[in-house]
């Protein structure tokens, strides 16, 4: 039995990439219901709308609107953001408030001052938003789970 050709096909299906991009049509669903990949996690329905997610607790829109905190030179981070993928599709919203308390999608997390930006972490992905709002394009997060990364841009 010839097993050379099996095991280049094993190695060249463990080396393929394990990223995955999502389709328009996913993402037209998040954006419809008013979930994102982390909360359809957590048991959004992309199927419902809006209104249905927010009556079950997913949809943070329809919870009173927090104090909004502005960036200062103390803190830079404070603010509304979101995490959007590579396609545009909402992947997660973040706020930050003056005293760097950090909510991702409605849920409080740890965060902590890292190598010049602040950072934090829910399931596999991890943000990072940078404390010099000179520097463009360097605020990101990145799930190491699907091996898909993004940038956060303030609202």
């Amino acid at each position: 039995m010839n097993t050379k050709p099996f095991a280049l096909a094993i190695l060249a299906l463990s080396i393929q990439s394990s990223a995955f991009a999502i389709s328009a049509k996913y993402a037209q669903q998040l954006d419809r219901s008013g979930c994102t990949q982390i909360s359809e996690g957590q048991g959004c329905d992309i199927t419902k709308t809006k209104a249905e997610n927010a009556k079950a607790g997913f949809v943070n829109e329809a919870a009173a609107p927090a104090p909004q905190a502005k960036p200062t030179a103390a803190n830079p981070y404070a603010g509304q953001w979101v995490a959007k993928s590579d396609s545009g599709a909402t992947v997660a919203a973040i706020r930050i408030d003056a005293k760097e308390h950090v909510w991702v999608n409605g849920k409080k997390v740890k965060a902590k001052r890292s190598d010049g930006g602040l950072m934090f972490k829910t399931g596999t992905i991890t943000f990072l938003i940078q404390g010099d709002r000179r520097l463009q394009g360097e605020d990101v997060w990145n799930d190491s789970d699907a091996g898909t990364k993004g940038q956060i841009v303030s609202e």
